[in-house]
């Protein structure tokens, strides 16, 4: 089977089960954003270990994978008390799982302290697990960074599909679609104006095929992708909309973004000495390899559509 086959096989079956389960949202969500961020950060232990550091995986990954969990949970309010499993599950046995919870999530609830928290304890393991030979300093940086560029960034998607303005499952779908398209948008115009028309290379040393051309290009059609979307898509059936010099903001700096992940995992993988960040992917290579543009636009889309976002019902 050839490799173009291979990936689009993995598209047909990938694509629509992402659109079920955005649709979906809630844990069915926070759970996809977990397992993604565990293969990330998996991958990116990997190409550490590559490269020379020994990150501690066994709590990195877990962590990875918990966090779009724990965003999940402080959105129900399993910390505050207003979360009650009692109605569901029985005074009794719902009390007790009240109390599991919220032991559980009240530490993460507030961002710094939850950071303080993991900081700490993987510090405390590296004292025992590293020593003084296994470089403990870069072990416990790459742990952390690793937690934070998969679970963390990946996060972000759970929150722009929640955004206070998107009002149902239709309006959460199509507003964390825009992120989305718009970095697929940006690959596809920067790879198609680069292979036709580039000529000077973007930052060769970190990644040769990247011209200024396709650079440019990806910004071009980001720019188109990004206006059809808002007028036809999200403002019809989110009733949200973007402001025209809005509109041309939030696509520049989005392409911008998706440009600056793809080149921040390449350097990454540029300094290990590898290709591909695994092969999990059929056809397409790793989750960093894919999604490496992604972890950079969704905390700037969510910062972005913050302060851009307008209602505009009515518009149906």
């Amino acid at each position: 089977m050839s490799e173009l086959t291979r990936r689009i096989l993995f598209a047909a079956a990938a694509i629509p089960l992402a659109i079920a389960i955005i649709w979906i949202g809630d844990a069915a969500l926070a759970a996809l954003l977990g397992i993604v961020a565990a293969i990330g950060a998996w991958e990116l232990y990997r190409i550490a270990r590559t490269g020379g550091t020994l990150p501690l995986e066994r709590l990195g990954i877990p962590l990875a994978a918990a966090v779009p969990l724990i965003v999940h949970a402080h959105r129900l309010g399993v910390a505050d008390a207003s979360f009650d499993a009692r109605p569901s599950l029985g005074d009794a046995f719902g009390s007790v799982v009240n109390l599991i919870a919220r032991g559980l999530v009240a530490p993460f609830t507030l961002s710094l302290t939850g950071a303080a928290i993991v900081v700490l304890v993987i510090f405390s393991v590296a004292i025992w697990t590293r020593g003084v030979e296994g470089k403990p300093l870069a072990a416990v940086a790459v742990t952390v960074f690793g937690i934070v560029y998969t679970g963390g960034m990946l996060s972000y998607g759970y929150a722009i599909r929640y955004h206070p303005y998107a009002v149902g499952a239709a309006a959460g779908t199509t507003l964390l679609f825009l992120p989305l398209l718009l970095t697929w948008a940006q690959d596809t115009g920067a790879y198609a104006v680069g292979r036709t028309m580039g000529r000077r290379k973007l930052i060769p040393k970190v990644s040769p095929g990247k011209t200024v051309e396709g650079a440019i290009g990806g910004i071009v059609v980001t720019l188109l992708v990004c206006w059809v979307y808002v007028r036809f898509v999200l403002v019809p059936y989110a009733q949200l909309a973007l402001a025209p010099t809005d509109i041309i903001i939030f696509a520049i700096v989005i392409s911008v973004a998706a440009q600056i992940g793809d080149l921040a995992e390449s350097l990454l993988k540029r300094e290990a000495d590898v290709k591909d960040s695994s092969r999990i992917i059929p056809g397409h290579g790793g989750v960093l390899d894919r999604f490496d543009s992604l972890l950079f636009v969704l905390p700037v889309a969510y910062l972005l559509l913050g302060v851009m976002l307008i209602p505009a019902p009515g518009s149906r």
